[in-house]
């Protein structure tokens, strides 16, 4: 299972965020645990200054806006 973590506010693009990767995890047949982290001082612990930020496996993928869809889907199908 990989462990999503989406950081920010909960503004419309942070949720549009979630959305897309479990709607990208569904249709790949991935199975992902997202979770949606608003704390300020987590986000700033990952060093990301723009969000949606999007941590993968504790890794850093994502920062700045709605990810694209191919994006995503090298992090569902990746190692």
């Amino acid at each position: 299972m990989k462990q999503i973590k989406v950081l920010g506010s909960g503004c419309r693009s942070c949720e549009l965020t979630a959305k897309l990767l479990e709607d990208e995890a569904r249709a790949l047949g991935v199975d992902v645990a997202v979770d949606k982290v608003t704390d300020m001082g987590e986000i700033m612990s990952y060093g990301v200054l723009e969000t949606p930020g999007v941590v993968v496996d504790g890794h850093v993928v994502h920062a700045g806006g709605v990810p694209r869809h191919q994006a995503v889907r090298d992090w569902l199908l990746g190692p």
